[in-house]
């Protein structure tokens, strides 16, 4: 079947996404670096200050802030990144942060020998342990409270790093940055495509399964379709009990079939754990899923726990084309006006009219589609 899964396409963009943040994370670092340095400066050529050691100046101290902080940003935004936040998103947020806390420490300790093992050779012209003089201000040089300054600072840096990316991926991607600069403070018009994705069989696996082994059976799906959300570029709206809400905003950036090539790298990821549901749950999860797009009203809600919601005929539309895919034993359907806007496919797909339906609350009919990856 000719359609991208994590393995292809979607590996692609969670790298690059992965790198942006890396890469965010380390101009930062070197921001607060030099923010750090001059801070110092200020502090040390102060009346409450004794001024710069024999062999410290400000360029030296910026240089060794500047390094330390992009050795730092790219070994500890890797760390965090593409395992943290990656392999122990099952974790609770006190054992990553406890995680973190520990990594940090020796990362710390590594890029603090690694950098002063440079400036004894710097300074001495020769590299500890080579004589007795490069050796003892090695070991002085490692001794200086200025270290223990930076373990506390940057500790605190590392734990706010890592608290902001929990809470991206708490609010969704994006939607976080949304939110500080007040994109939605004000409710503002947007086209977007809301894909309803439903659990088939839901009543009959809860009964079966129990109410705690449904509900781990029900994280166990979310957590393993996610990545092909985020990687095709959507954005986790909410989730209503066995049913979880995708969107995708309808701009310039975006690929018009992102929302396809989502829901079978999906399918495609619950096919590879067949075994592990098999094996836990003695029975493989099943999917439907209904699309359509138009515009909707985005806006801030709440007081004490803000949320970012939509309104409009969009969702209420996508919902009831849901209830056609057991009619027409299809697992996924579309409206006419998304193939429409969809245009000329590359290939990847073929769609099939089923019918045209009139919706509840609908004064016209709605033409369907099922849509299933061509075969290669």
């Amino acid at each position: 079947m000719a359609i991208r899964s994590d393995q292809d396409l979607g590996r692609s963009r969670k790298r690059q996404i992965q790198m942006r943040k890396v890469v965010v994370i380390t101009l930062s670092w070197m921001l607060i670096g030099l923010l750090i340095t001059v801070y110092d400066h200020l502090l040390l050529v102060s009346e409450l200050g004794g001024g710069y050691a024999r062999d410290q100046t400000f360029w030296i101290n910026l240089v060794f802030n500047l390094s330390a902080a992009f050795m730092g940003g790219i070994l500890g935004s890797l760390w965090l990144v593409t395992y943290v936040n990656e392999k122990g998103r099952e974790n609770s947020y006190g054992f990553n942060l406890a995680l973190v806390a520990l990594s940090f420490f020796t990362i710390v300790l590594f890029i603090t020998v690694v950098l002063t093992l440079i400036f004894i050779k710097y300074d001495t012209g020769s590299w500890p342990f080579s004589n007795a003089t490069s050796t003892t201000e090695f070991w002085n040089n490692l001794r200086n409270p200025f270290h223990l300054k930076n373990v506390l600072v940057w500790g605190g840096v590392v734990m706010l790093t890592q608290l902001g990316l929990q809470v991206n991926d708490k609010f969704g991607q994006g939607l976080l940055l949304a939110f500080i600069n007040g994109k939605y403070h004000r409710p503002k018009e947007e086209e977007r495509i809301f894909m309803f994705v439903d659990l088939i069989s839901s009543t009959s696996i809860a009964e079966q399964l129990g109410n705690e082994r449904y509900y781990k059976l029900l994280r166990d799906f979310f957590a393993d379709i996610t990545d092909s959300i985020i990687y095709n570029r959507g954005n986790i709206y909410q989730y209503v009990g066995d049913e979880v809400v995708v969107s995708w905003t309808c701009d310039s950036s975006s690929d018009r079939q992102d929302f396809l090539y989502c829901f079978f790298a999906m399918r495609a990821k619950i096919s590879q754990r067949e075994v592990h549901y098999h094996n836990t749950y003695g029975l493989v999860p099943d999917f439907k899923a209904a699309v359509h797009y138009g515009s909707v009203t985005a806006g801030e809600i709440g007081i004490i726990k803000r949320d970012l919601t939509f309104s409009g005929d969009v969702l209420n539309t996508a919902a009831r084309i849901l209830t056609f895919c057991k009619e027409y034993d299809r697992h996924l359907l579309i409206s006419e006006k998304l193939k429409a806007y969809i245009g000329q496919n590359d290939g990847s797909f073929l769609f099939e009219k089923m019918g045209t339906k009139l919706l509840r609350g609908k004064s016209e009919k709605t033409e369907i589609y099922s849509v299933i990856p061509a075969i290669s």
